[in-house]
């Protein structure tokens, strides 16, 4: 099969346009109609069906928009792999992680890394839903669970527990609980276990939910939570690594708190050698060692 026709067929499914297609091409409408006919010719078959206002793929359109799909990520793959240099590291990496993760830890970093990669740019995709990377849907993976796809280098990068925390100044001015039952005179904020999240956070929110406590703000991502507790509205469920950082949050209920959550770094076998990853990997594991050494030091104050 022609790949050039190939190529001007995934364009136009794409596009759903001739001339938005033939415009990223740089061909004329009639050369990409030309090529989309003799291609539908080749395959016997109607690739579009042509209305006023587009393109809408056939069945067999489809399939075969499927198939270019899949070999377009492929090419990417290995056309970022041949851009890695031996000594520079640039171009584009596309990271996926979840909301809370992402926003709350993640992403105040990153001015420390483009220090080193200032050539380097970063697509930061947060999602709560899981990527396929062998699929190059990103290029690397943070996730709150072992990556269970297949083709993948795992790296576990560290281990969380949801727990409470307050202000400090809502804590100035209502009484710090001292055991669960006490939350009933409190606002508890959490993530509704309805929403995607770690399963071990949602276990610990129907636990305490299982107290009948009057007062309930329910957001549907640890950001939201976290803002709400700055802001004095109550008692929240967050995750351990937020507390380090901010040093006006204060534990409650030390012996509260959920299961452990395992921290997971991931990407493609085939981009084991990529510089880019290398310098990712390398930057997320030093900032986790410094947060680790951070914790210890405030442990022992």
């Amino acid at each position: 099969m022609d790949w050039d026709k190939l190529r001007i067929f995934h364009a136009v499914a794409d596009a759903g346009s001739l001339t938005h297609a033939g415009d990223t091409l740089h061909l004329s409408q009639s050369a990409v109609s030309r090529q989309i006919r003799a291609l539908e010719e080749s395959l016997n078959t109607t690739l579009f069906h042509r209305h006023a206002r587009g393109l809408i793929l056939t069945e067999q359109g489809e399939l075969l928009f499927d198939a270019t799909r899949a070999m377009t990520k492929r090419l990417d793959a290995a056309s970022a792999r041949i851009r890695d240099s031996e000594e520079e590291v640039f171009g584009e990496l596309r990271v996926t992680t979840t909301i809370g993760f992402g926003s709350l830890w993640l992403a105040p970093r990153l001015s420390n890394f483009y220090v080193d990669y200032p050539e380097l740019n970063i697509d930061l995709m947060l999602d709560e839903r899981v990527l396929d990377l062998p699929m190059r849907e990103a290029d690397v993976a943070i996730r709150m669970k072992e990556p269970s796809q297949a083709d993948l280098v795992r790296k576990r990068l560290m281990s969380v527990r949801m727990r409470l925390y307050a202000s400090r100044n809502y804590l100035e001015n209502h009484q710090m609980p001292e055991q669960i039952e006490d939350l009933q005179d409190h606002r508890l904020i959490c993530q509704n276990t309805t929403s995607e999240q770690v399963s071990a956070g949602a276990t610990l929110v129907r636990e305490l939910m299982s107290y009948e406590l009057p007062n309930l703000l329910t957001v549907n991502n640890y950001f939201g939570c976290l803002q709400a507790v700055r802001h004095d509205l109550g008692i929240g469920i967050l995750p351990d690594y937020v507390a380090i950082d901010d040093r006006e949050l204060v534990r409650v209920l030390p012996d509260v708190e959920s299961n452990v959550v395992p921290v997971f770094l991931a990407y493609p076998e085939e981009l084991r050698q990529s510089k880019r990853i290398s310098a990712f990997r390398d930057f997320v594991v030093g900032q986790i060692d410094l947060q680790r050494k951070r914790a210890q030091n405030i442990e022992n104050a």
